[in-house]
């Protein structure tokens, strides 16, 4: 190479020897659907070895969601139906659970009323007759009508009405004496030492009384408890028609 050649390159114009800058080639897709369909399209079933790299991922994707589905449908889906109902099922023992717990808290308190009403209950059977009392009951009705002066003109003695473990009496009565007389024999009734109550009272003058006397028409309905025979035959009843 001569010198002025060297010279001449070296003290040429700069633009002269700057490469012109190449256009930057275009960017290819992140997924190209038309080569994945040629892939698909030249698969060799027999050599899948070969296969191309994004046939085989999405054949395995579409693999992994059949058998996540199949797992689904076959063993989760019932493994957590039984999981819930056993969390239903644990809820419901907690709440026997506590409930049990607030009766066992409170036990003696429990037992401690159902005596008192035991005895409650017991006072008030006392209180009604047997069927052998029922006889001298009706005829302490008859005399505190008679001992205040009243009139007796009808004491009638219903049929009885079965209860669940008493029998329920109605005498029908019509009594005839003043106001106060009247009044007495309710205050009398009152004070027997067996359950009596006055229904359906209907009090008016008397007919052809000048001494302004009143009528009083009344149910008075008593009580009596069944005896052990009596409500082995109700229970022996009840079941017969429960069977039907």
């Amino acid at each position: 190479m001569k010198l002025s050649d060297l010279f001449s390159k070296k003290h040429a114009p700069a633009g002269d020897h700057i490469p012109k800058a190449e256009a930057a080639p275009p960017k290819k897709p992140l997924l190209d659907f038309k080569q994945l369909a040629q892939d698909f399209n030249t698969l060799d079933p027999k050599d899948p070895g070969l296969w191309p790299l994004a046939p085989r991922v999405v054949i395995l994707l579409g693999l992994l969601v059949v058998l996540l589905g199949a797992a689904w449908w076959f063993g989760w889906k019932v493994q957590l139906e039984e999981l819930d109902a056993q969390k239903n099922q644990e809820n419901s023992l907690k709440e026997e659970w506590v409930s049990k717990k607030t009766q066992a808290v409170n036990l003696e308190e429990y037992r401690r009323q159902l005596a008192e009403i035991d005895r409650s209950f017991g006072a008030l059977l006392q209180q009604l007759p047997d069927r052998s009392e029922m006889g001298d009951l009706l005829v302490d009705i008859n005399k505190a009508a008679q001992s205040r002066g009243l009139s007796v003109e009808l004491f009638k003695p219903g049929g009885e009405a079965v209860r669940d473990f008493y029998a329920e009496v109605p005498i029908t009565l019509t009594l005839i004496g003043s106001y106060h007389d009247i009044g007495a024999f309710t205050g009398d009734i009152a004070k027997l030492p067996r359950i009596v109550t006055l229904n359906d009272i209907n009090l008016a003058l008397a007919p052809n009384n000048k001494d302004g006397g009143l009528i009083l028409k009344t149910t008075a309905k008593t009580f009596r408890y069944l005896d052990q025979e009596e409500l082995a035959r109700r229970n022996a009843k009840n079941k017969k028609a429960r069977k039907k």
